[in-house]
């Protein structure tokens, strides 16, 4: 047995999603991490139930199946291979995304503001989704790298942002939360525009198994997040990631005295969230 798969019954803020259980009230969720299928969490969750979702979900980044060597030295890139990012065709992923917005949709309060982050694999297909089940986007927001990942074949530019879409449920939405002078302390100048500079989760910040590697490949900087909730939630906010990888939305949120809801499929994730939130007994 791995170092990381001792018996969740040790996990008291974990809830393994069972199929005999049908409803989740927001108590029982409430600054937990729901270990399950996102597509079979959140129809069991309450409806109108939370302020803000954030999502960060596959990219179907459509890499071919074989190792990216630098060129300069004899070591392997490390790009995204998980079984989580494969998807058999752009319809599959459609569709895939489509399923999730729609019970996103239903938890959201109408004042609720939704984020999704993605790259140019999957950014566009996303937005186009959102505007069919009836969202409306509010903004997009650029996440500039300062530190991406070198362009080492150099026949393209190099790939050094993602976009964040923002959205409300509806085109009649009012009264969502909006924190425009905190918004000016990121953007460009002093108009809190759309873009954000920043680095690539690194270092320390890192999630890391058991054997020292790291243990999510798109593993967000807890700084994107807490520009994410800042700018739009209040505290004592519930926030929802419904593909919580290892954690950092609920991380940035209770750090920001806000309450979450994650759910996350993976278990050797979820056993990262608990390292990093010291829930092990």
């Amino acid at each position: 047995m791995e170092a990381w798969q001792f018996a969740l019954e040790n996990l008291p803020r974990v809830i393994e999603d069972r199929d005999e259980v049908t409803q989740y009230p927001l108590q029982s969720v409430l600054n937990r991490v729901v270990l399950g299928d996102a597509l079979r969490v959140l129809p069991k969750l309450e409806a109108e139930c939370v302020d803000m979702v954030f999502i960060d979900p596959p990219y179907f980044l459509q890499l071919p199946r074989k190792e990216l060597k630098r060129w300069a030295v004899k070591t392997v890139v490390e790009g995204v291979n998980d079984a989580w990012d494969r998807f058999s065709s752009f319809e599959e992923y459609d569709a895939f995304i489509q399923s999730l917005l729609i019970q996103v949709q239903r938890v959201m309060k109408p004042t609720a503001t939704l984020w999704v982050i993605g790259t140019y694999h999957n950014i566009f297909r996303i937005g186009k989704t959102l505007q069919d089940l009836g969202f409306w986007i509010l903004n997009d927001v650029v996440w500039v790298k300062t530190n991406p990942m070198p362009n080492w074949l150099g026949v393209r530019f190099t790939n050094a942002t993602e976009n964040l879409i923002w959205a409300v449920k509806d085109q009649k939405c009012k009264g969502y939360t909006f924190n425009k002078e905190v918004a000016k302390e990121f953007g460009i100048g002093k108009v809190g525009a759309n873009v954000w500079m920043l680095p690539v989760c690194n270092g320390k910040e890192r999630v890391r198994d058991h054997t020292g590697n790291r243990l999510h490949s798109t593993q967000k900087p807890a700084e994107l997040l807490r520009r994410v909730i800042l700018t739009s939630t209040r505290e004592r906010d519930v926030v929802l990631d419904p593909m919580a990888g290892t954690g950092t939305t609920g991380f940035v949120a209770h750090s920001l005295n806000r309450r979450f809801v994650m759910v996350e499929v993976n278990p050797q994730y979820v056993h990262g969230i608990a390292r990093r939130f010291g829930w092990e007994t």
